[in-house]
């Protein structure tokens, strides 16, 4: 986990006066601009001062009372003071000393010097058991960090060498399940956790008594799948970190893909990774400007400006509720490799609330970006959503009063598609607890909540969400996570025993203005849990994939990242357990990318928790390449947003089994998680391009491009002509 150094806002600040000729007179705007990077490195700065004792996840202020506590109480503190404690010590990262306390109090229990239940034996044995299997990843995956560290099913050089955490988990769990209600949630949670920790071991099924044993099946690939290769520590891209997001565009302006990561720990730093184009990275994070920009969970990029350069997004906050009150950062791009913090300057600084959810829209179609924040609102701290309509000279201005779109409810993700086809982005906002809401753009600047009418409010415990085009039709699906199930459910699952959970809603457009719930027809029926996660058409059959980050916010919650393959947009095969792809750490911002230019997209994700115990290393997924036609699309917008962000791309290919159409439409993604905005279309195997159309979105122009072959990459003018990049 990364911390940044006190001097660090000093430094960032005299470097960037420096920078801009301090000693030469400055222009007002100028000066406008240096203040406004300066104090939101000093409000981040104080946001990380205030860290240990106001951050309910990352702060030790609990751990220190309880110690204190404890050490008053002593003999006479009772076991829910030692199962506190323990459970304080864990998150924090304290693994040796969180176990100890629990296992101490359990031996107390057992020889009569404590007090105790059997609930108090099985809580205490229960995050015991978490803590072992947890210090096991740290001694085994963590330390080693090998490229198949924490991937199911494990491959050999994957297995724990130091048994310690894992035969002791085995134990502790054992003892739990002995004495938990069959009935309970716990008890499939704790079978899950058992059969994971003989896995780590390579002595799964026959370490698990039959009665808690998940078939050995469930880990073995189901399909020929090739396999993907974690690369990131080669390329020098497996940050160690807490739960965060994920950039990957063009970031210094050479055309090729650079990569922007983030860490949600309020003293972590955030990090640029500037392609070098000959398949290597370099860390350029203080020579662009960004030292002293802390935190953030969630990123997302744009051209807000229309100056030609990729600005982005990092969102705070999230999770905290009235304590998460951190300033967001509207970052411009300088054109030149810096950066520049411009939120207080652009008008989004005033009014900081919670949030990890915003995207970009040109909702007014005036031909630029304007901004939806998806604000966390509760019964305790109610507070809005933002709409920010881009003023065109730098600035915006909320209106989400007069649109309509205020939300007030705990948003999670916000995602822009026009699914009516009339021209105007829709806003779907996805709430955690309450209905999500579908906001339809009535064109005058206002906006209309049809969700409940059209049947997308569910689920109710929603999260990621995105617009899609999934069945390759031309009018655009949403996918609507769910985020309510857990570790119980899943051993459940796998165990086929019956589970009340709720799974993931997959919206197919019926192209009348309305969606039909397709999710457990085409395949999605799993408890997945997922925060970050993303689409891309990895094998390059012209339909698109999905890639689910799995976990929640708590310690104990271990389960595979999960790949779902779209099977002719009729159906989804779950193929984690043959693709490499089943990381069991959390998984945040996910990006689909073609770094390396071979036309196949790679995956990159960035890994962690929220605890500071939680952290792992970011992966990248080099993907084998699938043998399929492709070219590569880079739209640039002049009457409508540079970003061409809503535009619409229409690829006609011949195939050995006839003419095929592959639509697809200009977003960076899902919405945890931001792919490059330029679009690699997989074509399958088509033998010839026949027509390339693209739809702008003022006034939806259609523009024809002549010329494109396979391989290509294809720089698009907005009303002007083409060339290759």
């Amino acid at each position: 986990m990364s911390s940044g150094s006190r001097l660090a806002p000093i430094v960032t600040v005299l470097a960037l006066l420096t920078a801009c000729g301090e000693d030469e007179p400055r222009t007002h705007d100028h000066a406008k601009v240096v203040d406004s990077h300066a104090r939101m490195i000093e409000a981040l700065a104080r946001v990380a001062e205030r860290t240990a004792d106001e951050h309910p996840y990352l702060g030790d202020m609990r751990a220190r009372e309880l110690r204190n506590r404890l050490e008053t109480l002593g003999d006479g503190a009772p076991w829910r003071i030692h199962l506190d404690l323990g459970i304080a010590e864990l998150r924090l990262g304290n693994e040796r000393t969180g176990i100890a306390i629990l296992e101490n109090a359990l031996a107390r229990i057992e020889n009569g010097t404590m007090e105790g239940d059997r609930e108090a034996r099985r809580k205490l044995a229960f995050y015991a058991a978490v803590g072992s299997l947890r210090l096991g990843e740290t001694r085994n995956c963590c330390a080693s960090a090998l490229p198949t560290s924490c991937i199911l099913p494990f491959a050999p050089d994957a297995l724990h060498a130091d048994r310690e955490g894992s035969e002791n988990a085995i134990r502790h769990l054992l003892d739990f399940l002995a004495d938990e209600p069959k009935d309970s949630y716990w008890y499939p949670a704790a079978e899950w956790l058992l059969n994971l920790a003989a896995l780590t071991l390579g002595e799964h099924p026959e370490r698990v008594p039959a009665e808690h044993r998940i078939p050995g099946s469930v880990f073995q690939p189901k399909s020929e799948f090739p396999r993907f290769r974690n690369i990131a520590k080669q390329l020098g891209l497996d940050t160690f970190s807490l739960s965060g997001g994920v950039i990957a565009d063009d970031l210094d302006g050479d055309d090729d893909l650079d990569l922007l990561v983030s860490t949600w720990d309020t003293r972590g730093q955030l990090r640029l990774f500037r392609n070098r184009g000959d398949g290597t990275f370099e860390d350029a994070t203080a020579e662009a400007g960004l030292t002293g920009l802390f935190g953030g969970l969630n990123l997302v990029q744009a051209d807000y400006d229309n100056d030609g350069d990729t600005d982005f997004l990092v969102l705070r906050g999230a999770w905290l509720g009235a304590a998460g009150r951190h300033p967001n950062s509207l970052v411009q791009n300088n054109g030149d490799g810096t950066f520049t913090d411009v939120t207080f300057d652009a008008g989004l600084g005033e009014i900081h609330l919670p949030t990890q959810a915003g995207n970009w829209a040109d909702y007014d179609l005036d031909g630029d970006l304007d901004l939806y924040l998806g604000n966390e609102s509760t019964v305790e701290a109610r507070f809005p959503s933002q709409l920010f309509r881009n003023n065109g000279d730098g600035t915006f201005t909320d209106v989400a009063r007069q649109a309509g779109v205020r939300n007030f409810r705990f948003a999670k993700s916000v995602a822009w598609g026009d699914y009516d086809g009339d021209g105007y982005p829709e806003l779907y906002v996805s709430n955690n607890g309450q209905p999500n809401r579908l906001f339809h753009n009535r064109g005058d600047g206002t906006f209309e909540d049809l969700a409940e009418r059209v049947g997308v409010a569910e689920p109710i415990y929603g999260f990621a969400s995105w617009f899609w085009d999934y069945d390759n039709d031309g009018d655009l699906d949403l996918f609507a996570a769910d985020y309510g199930a857990g570790i119980g459910h899943l051993g459940a699952y796998y165990r086929d025993l019956p589970s009340d959970f709720s799974t993931a809603r997959l919206y197919r457009n019926d192209g009348s203005g309305g969606f039909v719930e397709v999710a457990a027809r085409s395949g999605i029926t799993a408890p997945y849990v997922p925060m970050g996660s993303n689409f891309g058409d990895l094998d390059g059959d012209g339909f698109l994939d999905v890639y689910l980050g799995t976990g929640n916010v708590n310690y104990y919650s271990l389960m595979p990242n999960a790949l779902l393959m779209n099977r002719g947009g009729e159906r989804f095969e779950d193929v984690t357990m043959a693709s490499g792809l089943g990381n069991l750490q959390k998984g945040h911002g996910v990006a689909f990318v073609d770094f390396d230019g071979d036309g196949d997209l790679d995956v990159f994700e960035q890994m962690g928790g929220a605890y500071a115990g939680d952290g792992f290393r970011d992966a990248l997924y080099e993907n084998p390449g699938f043998g399929n036609r492709f070219v590569t699309l880079h739209l640039v917008g002049v009457r409508s947003n540079r970003s061409a962000i809503g535009a619409n791309i229409r690829v006609d290919v011949e195939t050995p089994d006839g003419p095929r159409t592959i639509y697809r439409r200009v977003v960076s993604g899902g919405s945890f998680g931001a792919s490059p905005l330029r679009q690699t279309i997989g074509l399958g195997h088509a033998t010839r391009i026949d027509r390339v159309q693209v739809t702008w979105p003022i006034d939806r122009a259609t523009q024809v491009v002549d010329g494109v072959e396979f391989g290509a990459r294809v720089r698009v003018i907005e009303g002007g002509g083409s060339k290759s990049f």
